[in-house]
């Protein structure tokens, strides 16, 4: 599902291949013609649009879309998202070409806000990555300590144990930031021990691209567990490992600072976040996705939970 609104990156780049085509070519005006006035694109503090640089799972679930009709007739404000890997979303972001961010990985969203780009941050939700695999499941990891799993699957990887392959984002994402962690507490330095090895596969890809080029070439990867949940009637992959404290995907909202940003629009974003970590926000999350998959894809992040190490985040105090 994929919000009529979205900019995703390949769209970005389709725009500038045809702005550059666009530039070789000219076109004589028609006497009497009348010249169109060109759409308004809104930027960050214009009109009443509001543009959020987003990880590819809050779209890929159809979270995102599912908020826009409920957010905008309400707020009168047309929210308009950017889908990237947390690590891309958080450079757009550093351009000044969003408002705010929401992303899902801690380590990355410190530095953002210790290099004084993102104030006002609040986690509002939580779910778990999961490692998912072809249901033979040749590395032997099943119900593994996800840790012990990626140790595994490393040692049956340099053994050349037949059909052990594992897919990564290898896009600077959340996931493959977790995905990076993973490898560090499994004793292996992810540059120089685990990228380049034959069994290992970068793609640069989101999530659902991921999910399905793992699923074509029988291989692990890691995922988080909404978007596998919205694409797994397409895939031929098992959860393989689905339980682990180190599998804890935490994600968290962040206006831009005006001083790094003077145009982005402080109020809105801050008014956006707000209602994401108010009770009807929190429940909306907590519902999306129940029906259709028999659990929520989502777990909303409020009250005293977020206090909990584990989370270490400001979650359910509103922005003044």
């Amino acid at each position: 599902m994929v919000s009529r609104k979205l900019i995703t990156a390949a769209g970005l780049a389709l725009v500038a291949a045809l702005l550059l085509f666009g530039a070789g070519c000219t076109t004589t005006p028609q006497p009497n013609a009348t010249t169109p006035t060109p759409a308004a694109t809104g930027t960050p503090g214009s009109g009443n649009i509001l543009r959020i640089a987003t990880t590819t799972s809050l779209d890929a679930t159809g979270l995102l879309e599912a908020v826009e009709g409920v957010y905008e007739p309400a707020n009168n404000v047309d929210l308009q998202f950017l889908a990237q890997g947390t690590g891309q979303s958080l450079d757009t972001a550093r351009r000044c070409d969003a408002d705010l961010v929401l992303v899902h990985a801690p380590a990355l969203e410190q530095t953002f806000i210790d290099q004084g780009y993102g104030i006002n941050a609040r986690c509002f939700a939580y779910n778990y990555f999961i490692i998912v695999g072809p249901e033979n499941d040749p590395a032997g990891i099943r119900d593994m300590d996800p840790v012990d799993a990626f140790r595994q699957i490393y040692e049956a990887g340099t053994n050349n144990t037949p059909g052990v392959t594992f897919v990564s984002r290898g896009d600077n994402s959340g996931t493959h930031s977790a995905e990076r962690t993973l490898w560090q507490r499994a004793g292996y330095n992810y540059t120089t021990q685990v990228q380049g090895q034959p069994w290992y596969i970068e793609i640069g890809q989101g999530m659902g691209e991921t999910l399905t080029q793992t699923s074509e070439r029988r291989g692990y990867t890691l995922s988080d567990e909404g978007t596998y949940l919205s694409f797994q009637s397409d895939l031929d992959l098992d959860v393989i490992v689905g339980q682990g404290p180190a599998l804890l995907n935490r994600y968290s909202a962040m206006a831009m600072n005006p001083e790094k940003c003077p145009s982005a629009k402080v109020q809105d974003a801050n008014r956006f976040i707000n209602w994401l970590i108010s009770d009807e926000g929190q429940a909306f999350i907590g519902d999306f996705g129940a029906s259709e998959f028999g659990k929520p894809l989502f777990t909303p992040l409020n009250g005293t939970a977020c206090a909990d190490p584990q989370f270490n985040c400001t979650c359910s105090v509103p922005i003044a």
